[in-house]
């Protein structure tokens, strides 16, 4: 039987009505904001194993947010790391090494826990919270310069190159001093990027690094993110291929704390 809401009892219909308004407003809050419940249990499972570093814990939007922060002795600077979707700050295949590889080659590291959702959920399902970023991004880096720092990396993976890319198109670069661009611009199938490069625009250095195996839509865009490098005029800025990597970086930890690293010690930074 085919059921429509104008052939139904004035009473079934209110009920129908409501139900179904009740259920919009709470798919879309449910949208609109991250999911804190999975951030608490992502939380529970990786503060008791870290090794390497201290759980620290900042605060954005009313809300705390784990961070694992790993200082160094006379550190160059501070690298914040940001990871991907549906990982954290301990992910193993990227994040977790280049934080304490980071740091054996003289850069002070702080992880951030970024916003999440559920799992399953799209790169335009995400794209209502990305601005809940932006007051985690400031909120590191207000802690790095209360700890000293005065040379701040902003290093960035996937949908956390994502949110790292909105921050800049709506802040500039005048907080940090370089910024590592890690598998730029994955979008889910059949989706168009809508938080743009914000390469063009920056005035300073940029490593912009992918895999040779990267998803074809964001191996499409290398000419594109290399011309805007050369708009972007820094001389050291780099685009650089890492031969065999996919997206994820999938067994090439060493491998990017090599790369990042050498263009870190490289770059000469104020």
């Amino acid at each position: 039987m085919n059921m429509t809401l104008s052939n139904q009892p004035v009473g079934l219909r209110t009920i129908l009505v409501t139900f179904l308004t009740c259920w919009f407003i709470e798919s879309a809050a449910s949208t609109s904001t991250p999911d804190f419940r999975r951030e608490a249990r992502i939380a529970e499972q990786i503060e008791p194993g870290i090794f390497d570093g201290e759980a620290l814990w900042l605060n954005a939007n009313n809300h705390d947010f784990l961070s694992v922060y790993l200082p160094v002795d006379d550190a160059s600077g501070a690298v914040i790391l940001m990871h991907g979707r549906d990982v954290s700050p301990e992910e193993q295949r990227l994040i977790g090494p280049l934080r304490v590889g980071l740091a054996e080659q003289g850069w002070s590291t702080l992880a951030i826990q970024m916003p999440v959702l559920e799992k399953g959920k799209t790169y335009y399902d995400y794209l209502p919270i990305i601005p809940y970023a932006h007051g985690r991004i400031e909120a590191a880096i207000d802690f790095l310069k209360k700890e000293g720092n005065d040379v701040i990396i902003l290093a960035s993976h996937s949908c956390g190159a994502h949110m790292a890319n909105d921050w800049l198109n709506q802040n500039g670069d005048a907080q940090i001093a370089g910024y590592v661009a890690m598998g730029l611009g994955a979008t889910d199938a059949g989706q168009e990027l809508e938080t743009p490069f914000p390469i063009a625009n920056m005035t300073v250095p940029i490593l912009d690094i992918y895999g040779s195996e990267e998803y074809p839509r964001p191996l499409g865009m290398v000419s594109e993110r290399q011309e805007m490098l050369l708009k972007n005029g820094h001389p050291h800025s780099a685009q650089i291929i890492v031969e065999g990597a996919n997206h994820y970086f999938s067994a090439q930890g060493d491998m990017m704390i090599e790369l990042v690293g050498e263009w870190l010690n490289g770059v000469p930074l104020p």
